[in-house]
């Protein structure tokens, strides 16, 4: 014989035994002392938080022999006979499968006939499900009822339900248990059944149940199936610190994981959502929050890292997939797509990728970095040389360091100041014009190509035509093809002379003067001079292009063009045109 299912023994009996639905039970006994009950009442709520169970504890408490204080003896005949379900006074119908309007006329004619009892109690269940024919032929019974019967519809969609049968009931809304009365709740099942579980397993069964009795007692009961220990379990928090940290191969992982255990990529994208969702309460309204209070405070303080902006933009992302999912080939390669996303914002060209580089920019100037770095360097197996993924499954010992920033050392001489970056013979790599001053050695005029590639484009271009050199450390003297060009350069010489400054270490001063660039021979144009040693150390992956100088320029030849008609005699002679009027037999 099949054990009965926690959900179903621990069913409440009374008014008193609803657990977090308050506001619903002191409606309801209200109207049953006062003999002012309802003929027709619509619950409305998600699942598992009670609807049928009320409409059933009503039932009883209408019919009861002996009421005490708008509450069932449960002893009774009556009463008894409602637990059960051999009542005559109290017909459930489940509209999902009993959709039609046949099986509403059905009803509708038992509504009619007496009753042993008081009322005579119609409970439909997923009112929602009827069709447009069977709401309609519905909709005068609800109107003028019998004197005894009441209709208690449920639902856990009343949007769905017409508008003119929500505005002939009662309509009350249950709401998702708080999770103090939940775990209160599923400890006095455990004490009462007797089960062995341990405290990891509840606060599994907590989060599980999701503010849904029904699903946390099914939970609990599948947990105790397992010997009470909690199983291993995909944990969220993986998804939301890859994306925090901008992590893609940790994202990836997690939902191999997720897949290896089971999980649906649809399921998984709403629990992520709902996810995002308690975090963004945690923000924006704490008391909305259905978590334990440990858990609360560590949800909001990975969402206080996060930022509400990238928490919307987040659930909006993966709820587009969800929605993409319906029609999808593969649910589980949308999901990791908008994950992907997620983990470098900063890479889409729209307004959301540059919405996501302000944000990180705004972090890090209110914690006082440099530069906000748009993602970690991804992990390298050093016995294979490739990529590593997974955050989780990366061991403990094995997490990438960020490499130690530069250290600023001055002294005395320029032939002393050193560089911790690199090798004294290895190639300089050019530094983006944002990043850090990183003091390299050697003169201006050696390192006048490292300079000219952290230009900007602009800037670059201009001072590409001109030659360097260096009278001391502390100067760079430029030359200029010709008094225009040197006009143009003097207007960006400070940003130069910053450059310069951000490779050096030292303040240099700037001048730029006219003469004759060297002239390169093979190519015909101009080109700045370099010294022997700047050209070893010029940057690798510097691509050649050629400088026009305007005064080399000159004019092409006019070369005539040919007509078309001339070229039609050419190629056809003693061809001649026609007009449109002349006659095609004379040619007049």
């Amino acid at each position: 014989m099949a054990v009965q299912s926690l959900y179903r023994r621990y069913r409440p009996r009374r008014f008193s035994e609803l657990r977090g639905q308050d506001h619903i039970v002191r409606t309801l006994r209200n109207s049953v002392i006062n003999e002012r009950e309802g003929q027709a009442y619509l619950f409305s709520g998600p699942r598992g938080t009670g609807k049928t169970s009320t409409a059933r504890i009503l039932a009883k408490v209408l019919n009861c022999e002996a009421p005490v204080d708008g509450e069932p003896c449960c002893a009774c005949q009556s009463c008894l006979a409602v637990e059960a379900g051999t009542s005559y006074d109290v017909i459930e119908l489940d509209a999902a499968s009993n959709n039609g309007v046949d099986d509403v006329r059905d009803l509708i004619d038992r509504a009619g006939l007496g009753s042993p009892g008081r009322h005579r109690v119609f409970i439909l269940d997923e009112v929602h499900m009827l069709s447009k024919a069977a709401e309609a032929a519905l909709l005068k019974t609800l109107e003028e009822p019998p004197p005894h019967v009441v209709f208690v519809l449920a639902t856990t969609d009343p949007q769905k339900v017409s508008e003119t049968i929500r505005s002939r009931t009662q309509h009350l809304q249950f709401h998702l248990l708080p999770i103090g009365d939940l775990e209160d709740h599923v400890r006095f099942v455990v004490r009462d059944a007797g089960l062995d579980v341990t405290e990891q397993a509840i606060e599994q069964v907590l989060l599980q149940g999701g503010g849904s009795a029904r699903d946390t007692l099914s939970a609990l009961e599948l947990v105790v199936a397992a010997g009470g220990v909690a199983d291993e379990v995909v944990d969220l928090d993986e998804f939301t610190e890859a994306i925090i940290d901008g992590d893609p191969g940790r994202v990836l992982a997690a939902v191999a994981f997720a897949m290896q255990q089971g999980r649906d990529p649809r399921t998984l994208s709403e629990e992520l959502v709902r996810h995002l969702r308690e975090a963004f309460l945690t923000q924006m309204a704490p008391e909305l929050v259905q978590l334990p209070a440990e858990r609360a405070d560590h949800v909001a303080e990975w969402a206080r890292r996060m930022g509400n902006g990238s928490i919307v933009r987040a659930m909006e992302t993966i709820g587009d997939a969800l929605i993409e999912m319906r029609h999808a080939p593969d649910a589980r390669l949308l999901l990791e797509v908008s994950l992907m996303k997620l983990c470098s914002p900063g890479d889409a060209g729209d307004m959301t990728g540059l919405i996501a580089r302000i944000e990180r920019l705004e972090k890090a100037v209110a914690s006082g970095a440099t530069a906000a770095p748009s993602s970690p360097p991804p992990p390298v197996d050093p016995t294979t040389g490739r990529t590593k993924l997974g955050g989780a499954a990366r061991p403990a010992g094995d997490v990438p360091r960020a490499a130690p920033e530069p250290t600023l050392v001055k002294a005395a001489a320029p032939k002393e100041t050193v560089t911790q970056a690199a090798e004294p013979s290895a190639s300089p790599v050019p530094a983006p014009s944002s990043a850090p001053a990183v003091v390299t050695s050697g003169s201006p005029a050696e390192l006048w190509p490292q300079v000219l590639t952290s230009l900007k484009p602009l800037v670059r271009a201009l001072y590409s035509a001109c030659s360097v050199t260096s009278p001391s450390p502390d100067t760079v003297v430029l030359s200029a093809p010709n008094a225009v060009h040197q006009a143009k350069c003097n207007e960006h010489a400070a940003t130069v002379a910053a450059a310069f400054e951000k490779f050096t270490g030292r303040t240099v001063a700037l001048n730029v003067d006219v003469g004759e660039a060297p002239k390169d021979r093979t190519a015909g144009t101009l080109r700045p001079s370099r010294s022997a040693s700047s050209r070893d150390k010029a940057p690798k992956d510097e691509v050649p292009h050629d400088d026009i100088d305007p005064n080399e320029l000159s004019d092409m030849p006019i070369v005539p063009v040919e007509s078309v008609l001339d070229r039609v005699n050419r190629i056809l002679p003693g061809s001649r045109v026609l007009d449109e009027g002349d006659d095609k037999d004379t040619g007049k």
